[in-house]
């Protein structure tokens, strides 16, 4: 993930509500969001280059999400892969904060991450460019790709997006959270934050929704969960020319 915003615990109706974004090279191979053959009670879109993925659900209700942390000049090309991290935490026993806990004594092995980890109403937070892992508190949170709450223009424009469906009578459609996600307002060079990558590629990283012939945002993915468990996780992929795909599943997750 690139960008993901978070309502935990802001509605009694649907305690926790995702809304994110996966950028990346349109030549990387993936599979797009399903069960997992040889775990079938993982649900999560999945890279073909590295095994793992950026987000997913386990049919216990165990759920985990990761995003880069920039940082071109402390990239190492042989560190194992981020998207473990998410496939053996949904996929395993140990509860998150555990987890996270263990993944702090060796996370400096893996190039720059933020997870989220955990299960309704119990939801944890780890960095490894941060500080130690730590519960994630009842808000909306935004992360992109630097620290939790680092505020990116992007990340502000989708909190406040997310803030305003979340804080009305109703809860929000998937399709208006799918909205904001392609937001594509370009900042001010002013803006812009300073991570090592050059001018050009700050401002075509800058916008939610990344378009260019070679990178851009290659799904869009939406988690309503409601407090007595009901689920619903919608992907929708994109093309180099945005073209459109859009998956849904549901599920009855244990409270």
């Amino acid at each position: 993930m690139c960008l993901l915003i978070l309502a935990h615990q802001c509605r009694a109706d649907y305690p926790l509500i995702i809304a994110a974004n996966r950028d990346e090279f349109y030549e990387r191979p993936t599979l797009p969001l399903d069960f997992w053959l040889e775990q079938k009670d993982i649900l999560a879109g999945r890279d073909l280059r590295g095994g793992g993925t950026w987000m997913g659900l386990h049919r216990n209700g165990r759920l985990a999400a990761i995003t880069n942390f920039r940082e071109p000049d402390r990239f190492r090309s042989e560190a194992p892969t981020r998207g473990h991290l998410v496939s053996d935490f949904i996929g395993g026993h140990v509860k998150a904060d555990r987890y996270l806990a263990a993944l702090q004594r060796d996370g400096q092995r893996y190039n720059g991450f933020n997870l989220i980890a955990g299960r309704l109403g119990a939801l944890y937070y780890y960095g490894n460019r941060g500080n130690a892992p730590c519960p994630v508190q009842a808000g909306i949170h935004g992360l992109s790709n630097h620290l939790l709450g680092t505020p990116w223009p992007k990340v502000e424009r989708a909190r406040q997006a997310m803030a305003a469906l979340v804080g009305r009578e109703h809860p929000p459609e998937p399709e208006e959270l799918m909205a904001f996600l392609q937001d594509r307002y370009q900042p001010p060079d002013e803006d812009l934050p300073t991570t090592g990558i050059g001018l050009a590629w700050e401002r075509m990283l800058a916008p939610a929704f990344i378009q260019s012939p070679t990178y851009g945002t290659r799904s869009s993915t939406v988690l309503l969960m409601a407090a007595d468990g009901r689920t619903r996780f919608i992907e929708r992929t994109f093309g180099p020319d945005a073209s459109a795909q859009t998956r849904t599943f549901e599920l009855q997750v244990p409270v």
